[in-house]
């Protein structure tokens, strides 16, 4: 191969090949990272970083003075039997180049590969057989004696303690040798086909599909998936890619012109039906709906972060910390809502105090409106962290009322454009309210802004400015919802 690719353009190149020919010639044309994207790739970093406990006192391979001088050095710490593990040893052959994870050296001088990642389980689809493939045939080649390949990845079910991470429970690591043995000949014709590729003149003609998010999201999406049209069959509810295939394999690619014989579930047809008529639908079953809430009523959001590493007694990987809520409360029909909210702005264990100010301000009687199982889901989460916490908290769960099966079994509007998201439904039903220009403007956003506040290192402008976005952005969640009943309610009154 000519032109040197790494391992991540190698498993790009096995996700879409034209994803490899854009990052190797047409790199300017990738979408910007996001603030969401840096913070996965960080979080992955950490779990690197962790794993490296597995085989401590090794040495690290810097990449500072160029790849050449980085395999330079690996093939010294080889050579030194006093080195125990190597830290991203670097190797190349044939064009390919690979940095390993953690490079264990056995008393017998054999070698074990170990790449890390941070997913708990490792994934069927090949992607991850294929990362640790190229790494072992390429480790081979170098004449490297390999006498395992294996993948470490987070094990869900390891329960923080406190103090210090047990790296022995908290990975899990499975040896695929066999496995990325029998792919060896299949790497082969792979890097050919890379080689024809990146070869070429002009980017490869592949088609879109599945594999443009799957997986990952393709940083080139944008260029082979430009924006669909408003009135794309695309934006049915949760129609399936081969419905959409269907329809636009006939000819049909707006919603607008769907027959009316073509199969659509009851509610794809609705939303259907709105987009053609441009009129909005409200069910006659509304009221009833809504009859069954019970004033006062509580509006309810939390927000969360979902940290790899637990930081907290009792916690699981990718188990969700809330840091923050949100209550309107409206005493009586028609009555101005007040507000109350809770903000933890340090890095000590939030949970217990953020309960603790909730349930008095959820009272005892009252539905509390919420907007899917998420907030209930959480509650749980508590209950089983602060036992002492646990009645009062079932108490709270037996009032909780969900307005989101109601939007989605009653209520269409051509704008929600297939998702039921509160960003969708809010903008559509209540004109004067949107999330757009907001500082803080969805969950991501408030997981990253709070991680920042917490972090230290900023001076007192800078978290007054973030501690005043995130209330901002919680209260107008739960003041959305004050404002969609309110709208709910009217549509009712008028059917």
């Amino acid at each position: 191969m000519s032109i040197r690719i790494s391992k991540s353009k190698f498993v790009a190149g096995c996700q879409c090949p034209k994803r490899l020919y854009f990052q190797v010639h047409r790199p300017e044309l990738a979408a910007e990272p996001g603030a969401a994207s840096e913070a996965v790739m960080e979080q992955g970093r950490e779990v690197g970083l962790l794993a490296r406990q597995l085989s401590p006192g090794g040495v690290e391979v810097s990449s500072e003075g160029g790849l050449d001088q980085a395999i330079r050095t690996t093939r010294e710490l080889v050579a030194n039997r006093e080195v125990l593990a190597i830290y991203e040893a670097t190797f190349e052959h044939g064009g390919v180049l690979v940095r390993v994870d953690v490079l264990q050296r056995r008393r017998d001088n054999r070698w074990r590969l170990i790449e890390v990642k941070s997913s708990t389980d490792v994934k069927e689809d090949a992607y991850h057989f294929e990362d640790v493939a190229i790494q072992y045939r390429v480790l081979s080649r170098c004449g490297m004696d390999v006498a395992s390949a294996c993948l470490a990845h987070i094990n869900r079910d390891y329960v923080f303690q406190g103090g210090s991470i047990d790296v022995r429970q908290f990975f899990k690591i499975r040896n695929l040798t066999r496995r990325v043995e029998k792919m060896l000949p299949e790497l082969t014709f792979r890097l050919r086909a890379f080689s024809s590729v990146l070869n070429q003149t002009k980017a490869p003609n592949f088609p879109t599909g599945p594999h443009c998010k799957a997986p990952v999201t393709c940083e080139f999406l944008g260029q082979c998936n430009p924006p669909r049209p408003e009135d794309h069959v695309g934006y049915l509810p949760r129609i399936q890619a081969s419905a959409v295939d269907e329809l636009v394999e006939m000819g049909v690619e707006s919603i607008r012109d769907i027959p009316g014989d073509f199969p659509l579930n009851e509610r794809q047809r609705r939303a259907c039906t709105c987009v053609q008529t441009g009129e909005p639908w409200f069910s006659t079953e509304i009221s009833k709906e809504l009859s069954a809430l019970k004033y006062p009523l509580f509006f309810m959001d939390f927000e969360t972060v979902n940290p790899a590493i637990p930081r907290f007694p009792g916690m699981r990987s990718y188990d969700q910390i809330p840091f923050q809520w949100s209550v309107h409360v409206l005493r009586e029909p028609g009555a101005e809502p007040e507000h109350h909210e809770f903000l933890a702005t340090d890095t000590s264990d939030p949970r217990e105090e953020l309960i603790a100010s909730l349930c008095p301000v959820l009272g005892k009687s009252g539905s509390i409106v919420v907007y899917s199982a998420f907030e209930s889901q959480r509650l749980s989460d508590l209950a089983a962290w602060l036992p002492g916490f646990s009645g009062r908290i079932q108490k709270i769960q037996s009032r909780l009322w969900d307005l989101l099966p109601v939007v989605r079994n009653h209520v269409y509007h051509r704008e929600f454009a297939g998702s039921y998201s509160i960003k969708n439904v809010l903008p559509a039903l209540v004109g004067s309210m949107s999330y757009k220009g907001m500082e803080v403007a969805d969950g991501q956003d408030a997981g990253l802004a709070w991680e920042s506040l917490i972090r230290g290192g900023l001076g007192q402008s800078e978290r007054d400015r973030i501690r005043k976005a995130l209330l901002d952005y919680c209260g107008q969640d739960t003041l959305a919802l004050v404002k969609l009943l309110e709208k709910l309610q009217l549509s009712g009154q008028r059917q």
